[in-house]
């Protein structure tokens, strides 16, 4: 059975028990407890079923218990689990993915003996921080290198035992708790254990890994605290189907809620999430549209930017003023250069397509690496000096850890790509990277609230373009619950519900940041859940355009006609209204809100070409010719304006007129509607082989064929008929005009 087998049958279980369908979700569980083979998971079935029927016989037959429901509860909770302990079986026989390989081969490593493994780190912390001592406060100048990486190894082994550990256990909850609880252990090792509290819970549920997360959640050091709110999120959104039955998980959260600090915490992890999605996009207009611009002019790049300037101007605040002369070739990429730097400063992920070219260096073999916040102590880095003789290693390093920019794990690749250029490049780096360190501490100085904030917001950006690297481009990366593919319909989650629905604030940001990204769906989800309380006419309009965008016309109509009953944007409304009632095939309502319309913007060219549309369309074919004039009176260099011109005098048998105004468009840029319109108007004038002609050059145009030309003329068959077109010459016509196109 394969990975997507297995997991389809077990979300379509997790599905029929979120909607209380026991009874169907017992007859697939059956199936795969048959595939599993083993009694046990067939013994626990039994007795789950058993419980069931006797409750449902009891519930029949009226028999009053008040320890139902908890009974029904616990049978969910119960059939989850053997869910999951039967899921989890099938993976570990037949799943290929690295996740379940790693899994095998490291069963033989689980922690059997927690007192030992946490004396061995207290000892190391403890002879790390006398070492330290003795060096006169240089850390880690004395420090025995196996040491380190022995300590590391421990790391690491504590880090895949939390990731495949299925439940934890009394011991194995106490040990994680005290190691995350140790003050002597740095914030670096305990945030990494977080990850791994994270992808453990994304793998296999267990209650005990939230209530963790909460208590990570709770530390001074913002690293550990925003990456267990991170975890948190993450956890609680893909359970979410079971959290009713898990009342601890939500008390907790619910405790949460009543903290501002948490709530301006969640409401940034969430918009970061919805960023995420902006990420794929990002790197294709990097590959299809700057960089390619950047590579035509790559000579004036050399010959005009030296990399010494690009890296001592890089940090100024105004552009670069060679930079006008040097893009003049290329107008548009100043502005998509711009847009990148806006979106960058708002956290989007800009350096994905630079990075991940380099994830190939050995230290990203280790899955554990992935996710280790960058730091001078890890022994890779230590093991790597950048300049041996300088001794300015640790400087460097700490320059490079303090980069606003980039994520821990770009961090690395950048530390492991530099170590072999030439030495002036390296300086050039380092006081580039001095220059910005100093100007984000200038910012941050005197440890304002706001500059915590900004360093919240930066932790909680970082984190997640650290796990977008790890599940979007880990070579093996398929083999994971790819978490960036999930809506982030956070309003949604039953979990989520109430803190959103409770801070009204956090659902309009949410709302607005969904609607500026053209997320429309879950814009108009959040925009509706708001105004059950109040109308309110912006956020009327937004819903509107929302379904406007979605293609619900109908929709979008019912709630620009209520924000018609507010003064706000009232212009842009009745334009929005008309639009919608045209496309809803109603050209009379259309017209009629379009001519409010142009009662206040009188001079609005748009607004009379489309009056003159829904004229036309209506078959008020006069009333649509002084529309159009009216543009040509108010743009007299408007060639757009002869095409309905030319139609509608056609068309009232001013043909003559007509002529005249296709003419012009035949003399300037005709395309093939304009030479089939010019050969009707030939006709009816009696100028049959200037008709053929102009009928020939239509279908010979580059846009056109024979058969786009036929479908054009049959709609409008009945427009010549009417202008005097013999019906009988058409078929002749149409022959004679296949043999023209013969010579």
């Amino acid at each position: 059975m394969t990975d997507s087998e297995l997991k389809y049958k077990y979300r379509q279980i997790c599905n029929l028990l979120s909607t209380r369908k026991l009874k169907p979700a017992f007859d697939l569980l059956e199936e795969l407890i048959a595939v599993t083979g083993l009694g046990e998971f067939g013994d626990q079935f039994f007795n789950l079923e058993q419980n069931y029927k006797f409750m449902l016989k009891y519930t029949v037959e009226g028999i009053n218990d008040p320890e139902r429901q908890k009974i029904y509860e616990h049978l969910f909770i119960s059939t989850y689990e053997l869910a999951d302990n039967i899921y989890e079986n099938l993976r570990m026989k037949y799943s290929q993915s690295v996740e379940y390989q790693k899994k095998r081969g490291f069963l033989k490593h689980f922690i059997t003996n927690f007192e030992g493994y946490a004396k061995d780190l207290e000892r190391y912390s403890v002879e790390k921080e006398l070492r330290t001592l003795v060096t006169d406060g240089t850390a880690g100048q004395n420090e025995p290198r196996m040491d380190s990486e022995i300590h590391l190894q421990k790391i690491f082994t504590i880090f895949y035992h939390c990731w495949f550990t299925d439940r934890l256990t009394g011991d194995e909850i106490q040990f994680f708790r005290s190691f995350l609880k140790n003050e002597t252990l740095p914030f670096y090792e305990k945030a990494l254990i977080v990850t791994a509290l994270t992808l453990g819970l994304i793998r296999f549920f267990d209650e005990h890994k939230i209530i963790l997360l909460f208590n990570a959640y709770e530390d001074p050091d913002e690293e550990i605290s925003q990456r267990a709110l991170i975890g948190l999120i993450i956890g609680i959104y893909f359970y979410d189907q079971r959290m009713p039955f898990y009342h601890a998980v939500l008390g907790r959260l619910q405790i949460l809620i009543e903290d501002p600090r948490f709530r301006s915490n969640f409401e940034r992890s969430i918009l970061q999430f919805i960023r995420s999605k902006e990420t794929e996009k990002i790197q294709r207009k990097l590959q299809d549209e700057i960089l390619p611009e950047m590579i035509k002019l790559s000579p004036n790049l050399r010959n005009k930017l030296s990399i010494e300037s690009l890296l001592g101007e890089g940090l100024s605040d105004d552009k670069n003023p060679e930079w006008q002369e040097i893009l003049k070739d290329s107008p548009e990429l100043m502005g998509k250069m711009e847009e990148l730097t806006e979106m960058q400063s708002e956290g989007a992920d800009v350096f994905l397509s630079s990075f991940s070219m380099l994830k190939h260096f050995p230290f990203f073999s280790e899955l554990a690496n992935w996710f280790f916040p960058f730091t001078p102590e890890h022994p890779e880095i230590k093991r790597n000096p950048i300049n041996k003789e300088s001794g300015e290693d640790l400087a460097f390093t700490q320059l490079i850890m303090k980069s606003p920019m980039l994520c821990n794990s770009d961090k690395y690749s950048f530390f492991f790509s530099i170590l072999n250029i030439p030495p002036d490049y390296k300086k050039m780096v380092s006081d580039s990277l001095k220059a910005e360190s100093e100007q984000f501490e200038e910012i941050a100085k005197d440890g304002s609230f706001l500059s915590q904030n900004k360093k919240g917001e930066k932790i909680i950006s970082q984190y997640i373009m650290d796990l977008y690297r790890f599940f979007k481009i880990h070579p093996q990366h398929e083999g994971f619950e790819d978490i960036f593919a999930w809506k982030f319909d956070f309003h949604n989650k039953f979990a989520f519900s109430k803190l959103l629905g409770e801070d009204p604030k956090i659902q309009r940001s949410i709302a607005e940041f969904n609607f500026a990204k053209n997320y429309f769906s879950e814009a108009a989800d959040l925009f509706e859940i708001l105004l059950r309380d109040a109308d309110d006419a912006e956020m009327l309009q937004k819903l509107a355009f929302c379904h406007q965008k979605m293609g619900d016309y109908n929709k979008a109509l019912i709630f620009y006609l209520k924000a018609d009953l507010f003064e706000q944007n009232k212009l842009w409304n009745l334009k929005k209204i008309a639009l919608c009632y045209r496309n809803l095939k109603k050209p009379a309502k259309a017209l009629e809100y379009y001519q409010l319309a142009g009662i206040l913007e009188p001079d609005n060219l748009a607004l009379h070409v489309s009056i003159g549309q829904c004229q036309m369309e209506l078959n008020l074919y006069e009333e649509a010719l002084k529309s159009y004039y009216k543009v040509e009176y108010l743009s007299p260099g408007n060639k757009k304006i002869w095409r309905p011109i030319g139609w509608c005098s056609f068309l009232i048998g001013k043909v003559e007129q007509a002529g005249k105004y296709y003419q012009r468009l035949i003399n300037d840029s005709p395309n093939k509607y304009d030479l089939l319109n010019m050969g009707h108007v030939q006709w009816c004038l009696g100028n049959r082989k200037a008709a053929l002609d102009f009928y020939k050059r239509s279908i010979n145009n580059p846009e056109s064929s024979e058969n786009d030309f036929m479908e054009a003329f049959d709609e409008d068959l009945h427009n010549l008929i009417n202008q005097g077109v013999n019906p009988d010459d058409v078929p002749i016509m149409l022959d004679q005009l296949r043999y023209f196109l013969e010579d």
